[in-house]
């Protein structure tokens, strides 16, 4: 079973640059795609967070498609929907997650609503 030590994450170019430097502040590794790769197709930032064994964090409803319907490799992904939620409230839901739950997201791909995690594993 993996350790919460053991979690990476890859965030995706358009997710919240805020929730990225709170989980780097809490000594969570966080590969920026706005920082680091900005404006590659998402298929590559799938596959860089494939490569890093990495969660993908994201707001982009489209990695659903990718990984279900075109049944693209993952090692976990964190579709976050936090529409109506201040970037401070989003930042502590999303910490409080990773805080409880991190290990559940590895390989699984997780949708976290206001009120609601679901967490569907691989099959």
């Amino acid at each position: 079973m993996p350790r919460q030590a053991d979690l990476s994450f890859v965030a995706d170019e358009n997710f919240d640059f805020a929730i990225v430097r709170q989980l780097r502040a809490k000594g969570f590794t966080v590969l920026s795609i706005a920082e680091s790769f900005s404006s590659i197709p998402d298929t590559q930032v799938l596959q860089i967070a494939v490569d890093r064994n990495a969660v993908l964090l994201t707001e982009d409803k489209d990695f659903g498609e990718l990984v279900h319907r075109l049944r693209m490799p993952h090692c976990g992904i964190l579709l976050v929907r936090l529409l109506k939620m201040t970037s401070y409230e989003k930042t502590e839901r999303v910490f409080d997650v990773i805080t409880h739950q991190g290990t559940e997201l590895i390989n699984s791909f997780s949708v976290l609503s206001s009120d609601l995690l679901r967490i569907r594993p691989a099959k």
